[in-house]
This record gives structure tokens, C-alpha cells and sequence, in this order.
């Protein structure tokens, strides 16, 4: 038999999953790392805590499933994406990365806007200039840390750095450079034009592979401290989402999956490369060679629930620990039993300000309707749909952009709640799936292994062949006709608001 490892590096922990051909788990392992705030609005971490624990989980799965290190015979990563990682001539690291959630970099954005111009860095990058992605970091570091630039030499993602570790290769692929914005998206190369004008030099950057393709194979001194075979490929392997995509076998037209984390994601695969000139969604290269995907993204999604569920209504929290069971489940329950529409009331999910479609750092969450009937359990309906509403959005973005999706999977927390599941095939007017496989990013970084190793021919076929789908909910025309009327109404409040945002954050 025949074996892969599929890494992903997250923002919060390391899970290394070891798999057999046929897909399936055969052991795993993850460990946690701290996320550091030295300012407010700041975000780090140190690169070397990702090295470590992956080598950890390396050697804890080699040990535990006792398969030969000759057996295993591709590596793929995944990982957050956007993180800064610097290294100098001798390949240390040079400060703490600065990684994707981190805002300190609104002036470096206006400074690539002017340099680039707004319409040409999204003809070229796809997207328009934002504080989460490389380049800002880059530029900040040049304006804030002149030292620490002048002895940069190679600039890594994460998930790259934890590559260079492993087998001394300077290398990236084009899902997570898209990201970069420094990538021409529509040519999967480095943009020469972008470089020039951001004054980067192009020799601090790693060579760009496809996904699939090999990037290197494990060195001497990684095998030694692994457990794994001297000469073990290690492909290109994908951001997060991408990884992600293929893990749920979002790789063909047509096919869409959304994401219910902290966050809210509705990510679809299109071989053409699509962009919105208006900047509202991410167009990426995705994983499979000569592919894109567009994504929008909804701010605070599950984060909306957990705030509701930890601020006003803590009892599910209390009852679930008497009972034994998750919290969710019992919101789940009483939602229920509220008629759709909570009985007219509508919630505004802008807790951390908005990317799509609105751009709009200043909005801020808002309940309409409320009145003496409402209950706990209406206002937890209501943020749900809330939250659906702004999903569809995204979606509607995806199809404005003729980006066709018919068929959609659920991920994340929020996806295995077949209430929620059923409030998005209805409002999406499309079947909403679900699949067996929970391994998500880990196992599409090993089918990227096993397809760079030779066990899979492509991409699609090992994806057909290989993740199943389960459950899978069918939108109710009378819900459908509801949500229509209520999503109308949804969106008019925000042009409402629009303005009263603004003067809120002047107060």
C-alpha cells in the first residue's frame, strides 16, 4: 500500500493527516501555537512554532501508524494564506510573520493603489489593494523597518516556509501567491509591472509551480527528524480554501461550496478567469492547473452565532453542559420551532464591518423588527438567516459574474447544522450536499501529493473517484418565494444605513 500526508497550517494549530491511496485516514495528528498581539489591530507568529510542530506531527503519525517511510510517497501543504515570512542570507528568519488577519497596513494599501492604480492592480491581481494580503506587508515593513528590509533576501508564505524547512527549496504555487498580490492572476506568473512599480525586487520572491507539480523532495536532515524517507516528494499543495476545494471535490464548473467558520466563505471553481471590476469577491488561481476560483466572503458568520450564544444567551451554554451535549445542537432545537422569517425580524450580520459585497470596514450588526414578541430563539432564527442573506449575496456577486453554480457543498461548523443547511438551499435556490470526508484542506493537499507522485492521473479523477457525498437538503419552493421577499428587504437596509455607518464612526 501506498501512502500520502496532507499538511495544513493553520492560524491556530498544525494538523498533519497520514493517508492511505484509497483516501481514507489512517492516522493524525495536530498541535497548537500562539497567535501574538503586540498592537491593537496587529496579529503575528513565529514561523519556527510552525516548523515545530509540524515536524512533531510528522513524527507522531510515522509512529503511531507504523507505516514504512519508503511507503509514503507524496507530501502536499496547505495553509493560511497572506502571512509575510523574511529571511536572510543565511536563512533565518527575520521578525515574527506578519500574518492574514493583520490590519496595520491601510497606508501601504493607498500607497499600491496610487502606484498601481485601482482599475490596473485589478486587471492584473484581481483584486483591489487589502490590508490582509503580502504586498501591504511588505510595503510596511520597507516603511516601518528599513533594517529589517535591507537583510531581507527570500520572501515565503507560510505554508512555503514550512517547504524551504523541508527541502531547501525557495518555492510557491498559484493559489496562495493569488493572494500575494503580487501574482498576474489571469497568467499565473509573478507581474513584472507590479513589481516595478512597488520598487520589489522580483529575485526576493520563490519560483511559482502549479499545485500538482513537484516543488523538491525531503532533505537528509528533515528525514532525520521526522521519521520520513530522504528523496519524498513534496508538491506545490494550496492556500487553505484552495486546499479546501479539493478536499470537497470543488473542482469542476458548476460546483460551489460554502464555508460557515468564524467567518463565512462561497467559493466557486471556474476555468476561465473571471474578475469583478468592482473588487467585491477574490478571484484566485485555484488548484487544478489552468483553473480559477472566485470567492466572497461574509465577515462575521459563525462568529455572529457564538456572539449571540456567549453574550445573550449564555442558558445553552449552562443547559448544554448539564446535559452533556453541544450548545449548538440545542439552538439548533428551538430555532427549529420559529417560523422562517422570525416571526418578521431581520439581523444585519456587520459585526466586523463587511468585505462582500459591501467593502465597508464601518458597518455594524443591526436587528430590524424587534418587538415584545420576540423570543431568544427568534433573535438565534434571525441571526441565522441574517447571516444566509449576506451568503447569498456573495452568490449573487458570482452570478452577476456569469460564474455558474449549480451544485453547492456546506463546510464548517455552521455546514453541519442541517437547519442552517436547508435556510441556504433555499435562499441559493440549489441543493445544498454535504460529504463523508472531514479531513477538508489535509486531504486536498495529499491528493495534490498523489497526483504529483504519480498515484492519481489528475486532479478531477482522483476527486470523483474518491470523496463521497452524504446528506444533502432541496430548497422548498414556499421558503424560496419568502426568502426572495425577505432578501429584497435585506438589502435595502444597508442603503438605508449606508450613511448613518459613516456618522456612527465619527461619534
Amino acid at each position: 500500500m501506498r501512502y500520502l500526508i496532507g499538511i495544513d497550517i493553520g492560524t491556530s494549530a498544525t494538523k498533519t493527516v497520514l493517508f492511505n491511496e484509497k483516501c481514507e485516514v489512517v492516522a493524525s495528528a495536530s498541535q497548537e501555537y500562539p497567535l501574538y498581539q503586540p498592537q491593537n489591530g496587529w496579529a503575528e507568529q513565529e514561523p519556527t512554532d510552525w516548523a515545530n510542530a509540524v515536524e512533531a506531527t510528522i513524527k507522531k503519525i510515522m509512529i503511531e501508524s507504523g507505516v514504512a517511510k519508503e511507503d509514503v510517497k507524496g507530501i502536499g501543504l496547505s495553509g493560511q494564506m497572506h502571512g509575510l515570512v523574511m529571511l536572510d542570507k543565511d536563512n533565518a528568519v527575520i521578525r515574527p510573520s506578519i500574518i492574514w488577519c493583520d490590519q496595520r497596513t491601510g497606508k501601504e494599501c493607498q500607497e499600491i493603489t496610487t502606484k498601481v492604480g485601482a482599475q490596473r492592480l485589478i486587471e492584473i491581481t484581481a483584486n483591489p489593494a487589502l490590508t490582509g494580503f503580502t504586498a501591504s506587508k511588505i510595503l510596511w515593513v520597507r516603511n516601518h523597518e528599513a533594517e529589517n528590509y535591507r537583510r531581507c533576501r527570500h520572501i515565503l508564505l507560510p505554508k512555503d516556509y514550512i517547504r524551504f524547512c523541508m527541502t531547501g527549496e525557495y518555492a510557491t504555487e498559484v493559489s496562495d501567491a493569488s493572494g500575494m498580490q503580487l501574482l498576474d492572476v489571469p497568467n499565473r506568473c509573478w507581474s513584472q509591472e507590479i513589481l516595478d512599480k512597488l520598487e520589489i525586487d522580483a529575485d526576493l520572491l520563490p519560483k511559482v509551480y502549479e499545485s500538482p507539480e513537484v516543488t523538491g523532495t525531503i532533505t537528509s536532515e528533515f528525514a532525520a527528524k521526522t521519521g520520513l524517507a530522504v528523496g519524498t516528494v513534496v508538491v506545490g499543495g494550496a492556500g487553505d480554501n484552495a486546499a479546501a476545494a479539493v478536499g470537497t471535490g470543488i473542482v469542476e464548473d458548476g460546483r460551489a461550496f460554502t464555508t460557515i467558520g468564524t467567518s463565512g466563505v462561497v467559493f466557486a471553481h471556474t476555468s476561465e478567469p473571471r474578475i469583478d471590476p468592482k473588487g467585491r469577491v477574490h478571484t484566485f488561481c485555484c488548484a487544478v492547473p489552468g483553473c480559477w476560483h472566485v470567492m466572497g466572503v461574509t465577515q462575521a458568520a459563525g462568529l455572529s452565532l457564538k456572539w449571540f450564544r456567549d453574550n445573550l444567551a449564555e442558558c445553552y451554554k449552562e443547559e448544554a453542559e448539564k446535559q452533556g451535549v453541544d450548545s449548538y445542537d440545542l439552538i439548533n432545537q428551538d430555532v427549529e420551532n420559529v417560523p422562517i422569517g422570525s416571526r418578521r425580524l431581520l439581523y444585519l450580520p456587520y459585526l466586523m464591518g463587511e468585505r462582500t459585497p459591501h467593502l465597508n470596514p464601518n458597518c455594524r450588526g443591526v436587528f430590524f423588527g424587534l418587538s415584545a414578541i420576540h423570543t431568544k430563539a427568534d433573535m438565534l432564527r434571525a441571526v441565522m438567516e441574517g447571516v444566509s442573506y449576506s451568503l447569498s449575496d456573495c452568490l449573487d456577486v458570482l452570478r452577476e459574474m456569469q460564474v455558474d453554480v449549480s451544485e453547492m457543498m456546506a463546510c464548517g461548523g455552521g455546514g453541519k447544522s442541517k437547519i442552517w443547511r436547508q435556510m441556504l438551499a433555499d435562499m441559493y435556490g440549489c441543493e445544498v450536499k454535504t460529504i463523508k470526508a472531514q479531513e477538508g484542506p489535509a486531504l486536498g493537499g495529499a491528493i495534490l501529493a498523489g497526483v504529483g507522485a504519480g498515484i492519481f492521473n489528475d486532479v478531477q479523477s482522483a476527486c470523483r473517484q474518491f470523496i463521497a457525498q452524504e446528506t444533502y437538503c432541496q430548497p422548498e419552493p414556499a421558503s424560496k418565494a419568502y426568502y426572495e421577499k425577505g432578501h429584497a428587504l435585506y438589502k435595502k437596509l444597508y442603503v438605508q444605513l449606508k450613511d448613518c455607518y459613516e456618522e456612527l464612526a465619527q461619534l
